[in-house]
Order: C-alpha cells, then sequence, then structure tokens
C-alpha cells in the first residue's frame, strides 16, 4: 500500500461507520489537511451525532475544499463518501480545480465494525451499520466514478494496523 500522494490532491476516505478512518486518518495525515463532517456538525450543535447539522457541515466542508484544492493543498475528506451523490460532488471539486482525486476504501467486515462501534463514545445503531454496509462501493466502482486512484485498506493491512509500514 502507497499512501504517498502528488501534492494537492483530494483524498476522500470511504468507509462505514467504526471501520476507523479517523484515528487512520490522524496517524497519517496533519489536522489541518483533514476536513471531516463530524468536526462541523459538532461544532454547529455541540453534538457530532446531531444528523440535522449534516446540511450545514457539508456547507463549511464544501467551502474548505475550494479554499484548500485552490490553493493546490493536499486535502482528506473524513466521512463515510458511501453515496454515490457525495463522491461525485467531490470529484466535481477536484475536476474544477484540476486537481486529482484518489479513495482510500476501508474494506473492513460489518464484524469487525459492530465490534470496534461498541467501544466508541459514539455508538452508531446496528442498522445504520448494516445499511452502510449495503452501500459499500468496490475498488472497481470507484475507478470507474473517476477517482484516479484507489488504496484499499482491510483489517489485516499492515498500515491499518501500524502506520509506519507505510511511510
Amino acid at each position: 500500500m502507497n499512501l504517498t500522494f502528488t501534492p494537492g490532491t483530494l483524498i476522500v476516505l470511504v468507509g462505514g461507520s467504526g471501520v476507523g478512518k479517523t484515528s487512520f486518518a490522524a496517524r497519517y495525515w496533519p489536522t489541518t489537511w483533514r476536513l471531516s463532517l463530524d468536526d462541523y456538525r459538532e461544532m454547529a450543535t455541540d453534538s457530532v451525532a446531531d444528523q440535522s447539522a449534516t446540511t450545514v457541515a457539508d456547507q463549511v466542508q464544501t467551502l474548505l475544499v475550494d479554499a484548500r484544492l485552490s490553493r493546490s493543498l493536499t486535502t482528506v475528506v473524513d466521512s463515510t463518501a458511501l453515496l454515490p451523490h457525495v463522491r461525485a460532488g467531490l470529484l466535481a471539486r477536484a475536476r474544477y480545480w484540476q486537481r486529482p482525486a484518489c479513495a482510500v476504501l476501508f474494506d473492513v467486515s460489518l464484524e469487525r465494525r459492530r465490534l470496534q462501534n461498541s467501544g466508541r463514545e459514539r455508538v452508531v445503531p446496528d442498522h445504520v451499520l448494516l445499511d452502510q454496509e449495503r452501500l459499500m462501493p468496490s475498488a472497481e466502482q470507484l475507478l470507474g466514478e473517476g477517482f484516479a486512484r484507489v488504496e484499499t485498506v482491510t483489517a489485516t493491512s499492515p498500515a491499518y494496523l501500524d502506520p509506519a509500514h507505510s511511510r
């Protein structure tokens, strides 16, 4: 696995709740590079779980994606990105700013996600995890949508287990 990207790349993390996207991203990229819908929901409502703030959070994220890509700054979008229209919007921003877009696909079993989810401060209901499982795209699907590159992370990937393996 190669987690080195061309400077100015839009990196989209793709995977369900509880897969470890935020923890993974925090180990590899500076916080200022990571844009998180959870952070913006919390800023708007004092709760990362308040889904009523998702529209506002998405607007904030889009502004910051544009601000960073317009300056050719590498940007990591930390959200589930499981809905095709969400990925299409991010790909459109990258095309607009003429920046490459890559995906990091978290292919981790539902059982592992359930286990990790149960230890989180904010537990996602099981029916949501099941719905997310049905929405998981394949690497081929992501490439077909327009991502220039897809790196797949599994629960047994050295980079998932130990960040020193991908540096």
